[in-house]
């Protein structure tokens, strides 16, 4: 276990430090989320083709599990219907909500590199970290103004991020 603990985190420690996808995306649909608690902020955009993800990026400032969550998100939902990545942030959100000791059973298949975040279950304020670009994400595909907060909906909803109101 601790040699996939050590992969995990080098693959977390790559993405952190050479995000993919880490740029603006001049014409696209946008959202801006904020983490409070750490400070993580990003901004997502997304073009769509008919129903299907063409191209996806993000800016933004965030410690190391924030940005690669947002690195390998934006790769793994390119090219994906707007169903498709709903049902993968679904998946991903219950894996990194999981109970610790349902950590593997969470990081399901249809997840792929994005397992690497089973971990963070065992790290309750990280959870919003990992799950804010994802959020975000839902939110430019929503059409949504109203900024992504990872504070205001979890009371108001019990889920660890979503938007402000």
């Amino acid at each position: 276990m601790s040699d996939l603990r050590d992969l995990y985190q080098e693959v977390i420690l790559d993405h952190s430090k050479k995000p993919r996808n880490f740029r603006e995306l001049p014409g696209a649909r946008q959202a801006e989320g904020h983490n409070p608690l750490c400070g993580d902020r990003a901004t997502v955009y997304v073009r769509l083709e008919g129903d299907r993800v063409s191209d996806v990026a993000f800016k933004g400032a965030g410690c190391s599990i924030s940005t690669a969550s947002a690195s390998m998100m934006t790769e793994s939902v390119k090219g994906k219907s707007r169903e498709e990545v709903e049902r993968l942030f679904k998946r991903f959100h219950e894996m990194v909500t999981a109970s610790p000791d349902k950590a593997a059973a969470n990081s399901a298949p249809e997840l792929g590199k994005l397992a690497v975040f089973s971990g963070v279950c065992e790290f309750p304020v990280r959870v919003k970290c990992a799950s804010l670009p994802w959020h975000t994400l839902k939110a430019a595909l929503e059409g949504e103004a109203a900024p992504v907060s990872t504070e205001l909906s979890e009371s108001s909803s019990g889920d660890a991020g979503g938007k402000a109101r």
